[in-house]
């Protein structure tokens, strides 16, 4: 970085920039794209450009499921910023504050003290994290599906129950192993429970104790439908899929309790599950909540068409722009109505942002966004999907064709799409992997009991005397 403040209580003179800084919070769809677009129509000489996340690198959330189901190699679905992001800073830290009248952002890196950044222009993608409700049980018992990290834990997960559920001779500890619970019957759940519920159905062939009349796959979900996105008729055929394959979908219905992993619904539903994932919905990142930047009463930020930052009335916030799941933008092809958090508005926002900001430090006016949703498609498994694509209606697997080959094209960088297709090809000739790496989450573990100081047994204590030590 060619400009960085000094850690609190530290003071040090700042050095003027020779050109512009744009930083970018947030290395998702958003913060990936408009960095890229952002690169390749401006030079070094002309922008400085920073990315600001967690991690370091993209995950593809669409193809999450089908990592979880192993259908797919989970290095796959992410794409690293450094290697791809060629001439942007990327720091990798959580941002703390933002302070856009001061042009200064706080970060906590991984290790070390806190420290602020300033900038010219600011791009706010910090995108959303899980909407999670005061249930309890649920911050100790479930796991998301946001993250490539949870959905490799999902899958290590789903499959180490099945070894302990073929290990023990408790009929209900073996229910419990076997019930996989999933809250919210949206897209991430519906394609999460769908493509896990393949795997482990797949998986169970080669456990002599258990069949697939074991497993119970159960979805609660508080609305009346699933796949509302999709319409009456696509969501109902979508559940009726899912029911034939005995999974339950308890309609109107929402999670009260799981404590311990004994699950009770507001329907009085009862039973135990060892495996519970959460996917009812996101909400924009709390660390808005202390910006000065207007946000809607969803804790959004607002703005115009132009992706610009605007106060309610409309008056533009100069240097602050924003889009995807954090950002409130006007859908002018449905008027009133906001910009669906969705990838395929994430992704168009993205690049027309990087355009927009482009346009402004050339002195050029910046232009709206407008895009016409053009249909949704969902996986329900392995050749199995939905679709409603400029209104045709497709199911079975052309639906699931047409998921894979949109998602495919959306997915960055011709390297991954590369070794995706070449996952998708190995798996025509060869069965998916369904060892549970469940050591993993936890690689010290072995060493760390290795470790353990052990009392000496009697036998040895006699050999070796009260003062004499243990050899090897």
């Amino acid at each position: 970085m060619s400009e960085m403040q000094a850690p609190a209580g530290q003071v040090r003179a700042a050095r003027p920039r020779k050109v512009p800084r744009i930083v970018i919070l947030g290395g998702g769809y958003v913060g990936f794209y408009t960095a890229l677009r952002l690169r390749r129509r401006l030079g070094r000489r002309e922008v400085a450009i920073a990315v600001v996340d967690p991690r370091s690198y993209m995950t593809y959330q669409p193809f999450l499921p089908e990592a979880a189901a192993g259908s797919l190699e989970p290095r796959h679905v992410v794409v690293s910023h450094r290697r791809e992001l060629k001439g942007v800073d990327v720091l990798t830290g959580r941002v703390t504050q933002i302070r856009h009248a001061d042009r200064t952002v706080r970060i906590a890196p991984v290790e070390g003290a806190e420290y602020e950044i300033t900038y010219d222009h600011l791009v706010v993608a910090l995108g959303s994290v899980a909407r999670t409700l005061p249930i309890p049980g649920l911050a100790e018992r479930a796991i998301g599906f946001k993250q490539v990290e949870e959905a490799i834990a999902l899958r290590n997960h789903v499959l180490n129950r099945l070894d302990v559920a073929a290990s023990t001779w408790d009929p209900e500890l073996r229910r419990s192993m076997l019930t996989f619970t999933f809250v919210g019957a949206g897209f991430a759940g519906i394609e999460a429970i769908a493509e896990v519920e393949d795997m482990a159905r797949a998986a169970v062939r080669y456990y002599d104790g258990l069949s697939p009349e074991d497993l119970r796959f159960v979805m609660i979900e508080g609305s009346t439908r699933i796949l509302p996105e999709l319409g009456a008729q696509m969501g109902g055929y979508a559940l009726d899929q899912l029911r034939k394959r005995r999974i339950e979908v308890h309609l109107s219905t929402f999670l009260s309790s799981c404590v311990d992993g004994h699950v009770v619904t507001s329907t009085g539903l009862e039973y135990d599950s060892a495996t519970i994932v959460w996917t009812a919905g996101v909400r924009a990142n709390p660390v808005l909540g202390s910006s000065d930047l207007p946000l809607d009463e969803l804790g959004r930020v607002l703005a115009l068409p132009t992706l610009q930052v605007a106060q309610a009335d409309g008056t533009v916030v100069d240097g602050a722009w924003t889009a995807g799941d954090c950002a409130a933008v006007p859908d002018l092809a449905n008027p009133g109505a906001f910009c669906s958090p969705s990838a395929q508005h994430a992704v168009r926002q993205a690049r027309h942002l990087g355009d927009n900001l482009a346009r402004a430090l050339r002195s050029a006016e910046p232009t709206e966004y407008r895009h016409k949703h053009v249909g949704t498609v969902a996986s329900l498994g392995l050749g199995k999907g939905v679709a409603q694509v400029y209104g045709i209606k497709l199911r079975g697997w052309p639906a699931w064709f047409m998921h894979r080959t949109y998602h495919m094209a959306q997915m960055p960088t011709f390297n991954r799409k590369v070794r995706i297709v070449l996952d998708w090809t190995l798996a025509l000739f060869f069965h998916r992997e369904l060892v549970a790496l469940g050591r993993l989450h936890d690689p010290r573990a072995d060493f760390r009991d290795a470790s353990a100081p052990r009392p000496p047994t009697a036998g040895a204590a006699a050999r070796t005397g009260p003062d004499e030590p243990l050899a090897g």
